[in-house]
């Protein structure tokens, strides 16, 4: 596949997950019901936040708003470096994990962006879609959806353990969404194969070093049992 058309399947793929689930769960669902998918370790429960991934609230008006512009300037700065690494022909697993970033970045923004004009309130009630009192906020005011749930362990700590003994603990407790995996996969594929990504013509010139001593070696070997 070629390197121009990498960023835009990723950015639709995710997109339109991430979208199709919110949507699906906000019409459907009230806040704060859950749905069991396997079993207690996998439940759909739906819930918003004004903040950022995994349900960290960065609340108030001004910090919505502050918020959703540097989420916008975010992605444009993440557009610009994406569109970068395709022009200078990039690892195409880099361009893959900067994408991944992007398109989750910009499934977040949606919901703040454009959510509160679209749907009603989900408090006791099933959203509606374009509702003729109007949405539940103003541009740039809206809630982003989280709907994935994994509450793989669940038990209580020891006594003798400081400050949290004898209290409850869940493992994974946040909520979060298909943008926010997007994100975190994105970043940890950086984390994890930065060398490959960043330094593949570095290592390409440390082999072409080794096989050139081996050459040179080769070749003194040959010298040496001529003249003897």
């Amino acid at each position: 596949m070629k390197r121009k058309h990498i960023p835009w399947l990723v950015l639709l793929s995710v997109l339109l997950v991430d979208q199709v689930t919110k949507v699906l769960v906000k019409t459907n669902m009230t806040l704060g019901e859950s749905i069991p998918v396997i079993s207690d370790w996998f439940i759909i429960h739906f819930t918003e936040n004004y903040g950022m991934a995994f349900g960290m609230e960065f609340s108030g008006d001004y910090g919505k708003l502050i918020l959703s512009l540097f989420r916008i300037l975010a992605v444009i700065f993440i557009a610009w470096y994406l569109y970068r690494l395709v022009v200078k022909e990039a690892h195409k697993g880099l361009i893959v994990s900067v994408a991944l970033i992007l398109a989750g970045a910009l499934g977040n923004i949606i919901d703040s962006a454009f959510y509160g004009l679209l749907f009603s309130d989900s408090y006791g009630q099933v959203a509606r879609f374009l509702p003729e009192e109007g949405g539940y906020g103003s541009f740039l005011h809206g809630k982003v959806v989280d709907l994935l749930y994994f509450p793989l362990i669940t038990g209580t700590f020891p006594s003798w353990m400081p400050l949290v003994g004898d209290q409850p603990f869940i493992f994974f407790r946040p909520v979060f969404n298909f943008a926010d995996a997007a994100i975190t996969s994105g970043v940890f594929l950086v984390i994890i194969f930065q060398k490959k990504f960043f330094y593949p013509q570095s290592k390409k010139h440390e082999e072409d070093e080794q096989n050139t001593e081996n050459v040179e070696q080769g070749t003194e070997n040959v010298e040496q049992g001529t003249e003897s």
